[in-house]
Protein backbone atom coordinates (compact mmCIF):
# COMPACT_ATOMS: atom_id res chain seq x y z
CA UNK A 1 0.00 0.00 0.00
CA UNK A 2 1.69 3.57 -0.47
CA UNK A 3 1.47 5.90 2.26
CA UNK A 4 0.90 9.31 2.40
CA UNK A 5 4.54 10.72 2.01
CA UNK A 6 5.31 8.30 -0.92
CA UNK A 7 1.47 9.43 -2.87
CA UNK A 8 2.71 13.42 -2.11
CA UNK A 9 6.00 12.68 -3.83
CA UNK A 10 4.52 11.26 -6.67
CA UNK A 11 2.15 13.75 -7.29
CA UNK A 12 4.35 16.32 -7.25
CA UNK A 13 6.74 14.58 -9.69
CA UNK A 14 3.82 13.99 -11.96
CA UNK A 15 3.23 17.81 -11.66
CA UNK A 16 6.84 18.31 -12.44
CA UNK A 17 9.51 16.08 -12.53
CA UNK A 18 12.35 17.44 -10.10
CA UNK A 19 9.85 18.92 -7.16
CA UNK A 20 9.67 15.72 -5.34
CA UNK A 21 13.27 15.43 -5.49
CA UNK A 22 13.69 18.99 -3.50
CA UNK A 23 10.70 17.89 -0.95
CA UNK A 24 13.34 14.73 -0.43
CA UNK A 25 16.23 17.11 -0.04
CA UNK A 26 18.04 15.63 -3.62
CA UNK A 27 18.16 19.29 -4.63
CA UNK A 28 20.63 18.68 -7.02
CA UNK A 29 19.07 15.42 -8.85
CA UNK A 30 15.86 17.93 -8.29
CA UNK A 31 17.09 20.76 -10.29
CA UNK A 32 18.89 18.74 -12.96
CA UNK A 33 15.14 16.88 -13.35
CA UNK A 34 13.38 20.46 -12.98
CA UNK A 35 16.14 21.68 -15.87
CA UNK A 36 15.63 18.53 -18.14
CA UNK A 37 12.31 18.84 -17.99
CA UNK A 38 12.16 22.66 -19.38
CA UNK A 39 15.27 21.42 -21.88
CA UNK A 40 13.06 18.97 -23.49
CA UNK A 41 9.52 20.55 -22.80
CA UNK A 42 11.03 23.79 -24.73
CA UNK A 43 13.30 21.72 -27.44
CA UNK A 44 10.01 19.50 -28.25
CA UNK A 45 7.33 22.19 -28.27
CA UNK A 46 5.21 20.12 -25.73
CA UNK A 47 3.67 23.26 -24.52
CA UNK A 48 2.26 24.04 -27.75
CA UNK A 49 1.64 20.44 -28.74
CA UNK A 50 -1.02 19.74 -25.65
CA UNK A 51 -3.02 23.03 -26.58
CA UNK A 52 -3.22 21.97 -30.22
CA UNK A 53 -4.07 18.45 -28.90
CA UNK A 54 -6.54 19.72 -26.29
CA UNK A 55 -8.05 21.52 -28.92
CA UNK A 56 -8.91 18.59 -31.39
CA UNK A 57 -5.90 20.26 -33.55
CA UNK A 58 -4.03 16.81 -33.93
CA UNK A 59 -3.08 17.57 -37.00
CA UNK A 60 -1.46 20.84 -36.10
CA UNK A 61 -0.21 19.05 -33.27
CA UNK A 62 1.77 16.55 -35.21
CA UNK A 63 3.33 19.40 -37.03
CA UNK A 64 4.35 21.08 -34.30
CA UNK A 65 6.09 18.12 -32.43
CA UNK A 66 9.95 17.57 -32.60
CA UNK A 67 10.02 13.69 -31.78
CA UNK A 68 13.79 14.08 -31.88
CA UNK A 69 13.33 15.80 -28.28
CA UNK A 70 10.29 14.97 -27.28
CA UNK A 71 11.37 10.67 -27.49
CA UNK A 72 13.32 11.49 -24.58
CA UNK A 73 10.66 12.73 -22.07
CA UNK A 74 8.87 9.47 -21.00
CA UNK A 75 11.62 8.23 -19.99
CA UNK A 76 12.86 11.35 -18.06
CA UNK A 77 9.18 11.86 -17.12
CA UNK A 78 8.66 8.45 -15.42
CA UNK A 79 12.33 7.66 -14.16
CA UNK A 80 11.90 11.00 -11.53
CA UNK A 81 8.47 9.26 -10.99
CA UNK A 82 9.79 6.27 -9.56
CA UNK A 83 12.73 7.91 -7.90
CA UNK A 84 10.69 9.97 -5.91
CA UNK A 85 8.42 6.86 -4.98
CA UNK A 86 11.75 4.96 -4.26
CA UNK A 87 13.18 7.67 -1.84
CA UNK A 88 9.68 8.59 -0.01
CA UNK A 89 9.60 5.92 1.71
CA UNK A 90 13.39 5.25 2.38
CA UNK A 91 12.72 1.19 1.70
CA UNK A 92 13.62 -0.99 -1.32
CA UNK A 93 10.30 -2.69 -2.49
CA UNK A 94 11.66 -5.71 -4.38
CA UNK A 95 10.92 -4.97 -8.33
CA UNK A 96 8.64 -1.46 -7.73
CA UNK A 97 10.19 0.09 -10.53
CA UNK A 98 8.72 -2.42 -12.98
CA UNK A 99 5.13 -0.73 -13.87
CA UNK A 100 7.23 2.72 -14.24
CA UNK A 101 9.47 1.19 -17.03
CA UNK A 102 7.16 -0.22 -18.83
CA UNK A 103 4.88 2.74 -18.57
CA UNK A 104 8.00 4.53 -20.14
CA UNK A 105 8.13 1.73 -22.87
CA UNK A 106 4.56 1.76 -23.74
CA UNK A 107 4.14 5.67 -23.71
CA UNK A 108 7.17 5.59 -25.95
CA UNK A 109 5.93 3.24 -27.85
CA UNK A 110 2.60 5.37 -28.56
CA UNK A 111 5.10 8.18 -29.53
CA UNK A 112 6.53 6.60 -31.97
CA UNK A 113 3.42 5.48 -33.50
CA UNK A 114 1.34 9.35 -32.80
CA UNK A 115 1.79 10.19 -36.26
CA UNK A 116 0.18 7.75 -37.92
CA UNK A 117 -1.71 5.16 -35.86
CA UNK A 118 -5.56 5.61 -35.75
CA UNK A 119 -8.48 4.48 -33.28
CA UNK A 120 -11.72 3.73 -35.11
CA UNK A 121 -10.54 6.18 -37.94
CA UNK A 122 -9.07 8.74 -35.94
CA UNK A 123 -5.83 9.89 -35.64
CA UNK A 124 -4.71 10.45 -31.77
CA UNK A 125 -1.47 11.96 -31.85
CA UNK A 126 1.57 13.50 -29.59
CA UNK A 127 -0.44 13.41 -26.29
CA UNK A 128 -3.49 11.16 -26.77
CA UNK A 129 -2.01 8.09 -27.62
CA UNK A 130 0.78 8.03 -25.32
CA UNK A 131 -1.52 8.99 -22.34
CA UNK A 132 -3.80 5.59 -23.85
CA UNK A 133 -0.61 3.41 -24.29
CA UNK A 134 0.16 4.37 -20.14
CA UNK A 135 -2.50 1.95 -18.72
CA UNK A 136 -1.06 -1.00 -20.58
CA UNK A 137 2.30 -0.36 -19.66
CA UNK A 138 1.25 -0.04 -16.12
CA UNK A 139 -0.76 -3.53 -16.51
CA UNK A 140 2.29 -5.21 -18.23
CA UNK A 141 4.85 -3.75 -14.74
CA UNK A 142 2.13 -4.41 -12.27
CA UNK A 143 1.82 -8.09 -14.05
CA UNK A 144 5.78 -9.29 -14.68
CA UNK A 145 6.45 -7.56 -11.11
CA UNK A 146 3.68 -10.58 -9.89
CA UNK A 147 4.96 -13.10 -12.24
CA UNK A 148 8.25 -12.62 -10.91
CA UNK A 149 8.25 -12.02 -7.35
CA UNK A 150 6.06 -15.55 -7.44
CA UNK A 151 8.58 -17.40 -9.54
CA UNK A 152 11.78 -15.77 -7.57
CA UNK A 153 9.34 -16.85 -4.35
CA UNK A 154 8.97 -20.09 -5.26
CA UNK A 155 12.83 -20.53 -6.35
CA UNK A 156 13.58 -19.48 -2.97
CA UNK A 157 11.74 -21.98 -1.57
CA UNK A 158 13.41 -24.61 -2.77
Amino acid sequence: MITKDELEKILWSIALPGFAQILNKKFFKGLLLIGLEILINVQSNFNDVIILSFHGEIERAIGQTNYQWLMFYPCLYFFAIWDAYSDANGKKVSLAFLPFVFSAYLVTVGLIYSATFKVNGMLLGPIWLPMLSLPIGILIGIFLRYMLLKFIYRAEES
